[in-house]
C-alpha cells in the first residue's frame, strides 16, 4: 500500500511537471535567465526603457542623450583609421548659424589632407564611391541628372559646374548634409569623403589640389567663421 502511494504520489508529480513544461510561454513560472528568454532589441534613435521594471532607464549616458540608446563615441577614444584624417564627430548637432559657419569656412579649404603619393589611387576610389553613392542623384557627369531625378522622383539638384565649391566644402557637407541632402558620415570614413570631394572637383571643376592641410584646419570648421545667413537654394554637395 504504502509503495502505491509512493508511485501515484511519483506518477502525479511527473506528471505536473510535464504539464507546466508543456505550458504557455508569454508566462513561465521561473525564467533563469530573462534576458535570453524574453529578448530586448534597443532600436538606438528611440527611447530606452528598463525590460523588467516600470520605470524609465536612468543610465546617465542614456539620460544625457534625451534617453536614446545610440551614443556618441568617447571623448578621447580612438577609432579605426588608416588615414590619419583627424576631424571632430560628424554627428555632433548644430545650429543652423555654426552650420553656416563652418561651411562657410570649409570653403577655403582646397586641398586634400590625404596622402600625394596616393593621389591616383584616392581619385580612383573616390569615382568608385561617387557612381555608388552620389550618382543616383547628381549623375555620373556631375549635371544633377542621375536616375531617381531622371524618373521624376526627386527635383533640383544642381550641376557641380554651376556651384562655387571647393573640396573642402564637398567634404563638409558629405560629412554634415545640405538642404535635402542628408549626410553621408555613416556609409563613408572620413578618408573616403575626402576621396569623393577630390574626384568631384577633379572631374567636374577642373581639378583640386592634394597637398597636406593641416589636420586642424581640416577638423573643426565650425567654429572659424562667423555666421553667415542659410543658403536657401535647394542645393547638393
Amino acid at each position: 500500500m504504502k509503495k502505491s502511494i509512493l508511485k501515484l504520489t511519483a506518477i502525479f508529480g511527473f506528471t505536473a511537471v510535464l504539464l507546466n513544461s508543456c505550458g504557455p510561454k508569454d508566462n513561465p513560472p521561473l525564467v533563469y535567465f530573462p534576458d535570453m528568454y524574453f529578448p530586448v532589441a534597443y532600436d538606438p534613435l528611440m527611447k530606452a526603457e528598463d525590460a523588467y521594471s516600470k520605470h524609465e532607464n536612468e543610465i546617465p549616458a542614456f539620460v544625457k542623450a534625451d534617453g536614446a540608446t545610440g551614443l556618441y563615441p568617447v571623448d578621447g577614444s580612438v577609432a579605426q583609421n588608416k588615414d590619419g584624417v583627424i576631424e571632430e564627430n560628424s554627428a555632433k548637432k548644430m545650429t543652423p548659424d555654426e552650420y553656416n559657419a563652418g561651411y562657410d569656412a570649409s570653403k577655403a579649404i582646397t586641398a586634400s589632407p590625404l596622402n600625394t603619393a596616393n593621389a591616383e589611387k584616392d581619385l580612383a576610389r573616390g569615382k568608385v564611391l561617387f557612381d555608388r553613392t552620389c550618382a543616383a542623384c547628381h549623375g555620373t557627369a556631375g549635371d544633377g541628372q542621375g536616375s531617381i531625378v531622371a524618373s521624376g522622383a526627386y527635383a533640383g539638384v544642381p550641376k557641380y559646374a554651376d556651384r562655387q565649391i571647393t573640396v573642402g566644402s564637398v567634404h563638409y557637407v558629405l560629412t554634415h548634409g545640405r538642404n535635402a541632402m542628408g549626410s553621408f558620415a555613416g556609409q563613408l570614413t572620413p578618408g573616403d569623403r575626402w576621396r569623393v570631394a577630390m574626384y568631384v572637383m577633379n572631374a567636374f571643376k577642373g581639378g583640386v589640389a592634394t597637398s597636406a592641410v593641416a589636420p586642424a584646419t581640416t577638423a573643426a570648421t565650425t567654429a572659424a567663421a562667423p555666421a553667415a545667413k542659410t543658403d536657401s537654394t535647394a542645393t547638393k554637395k
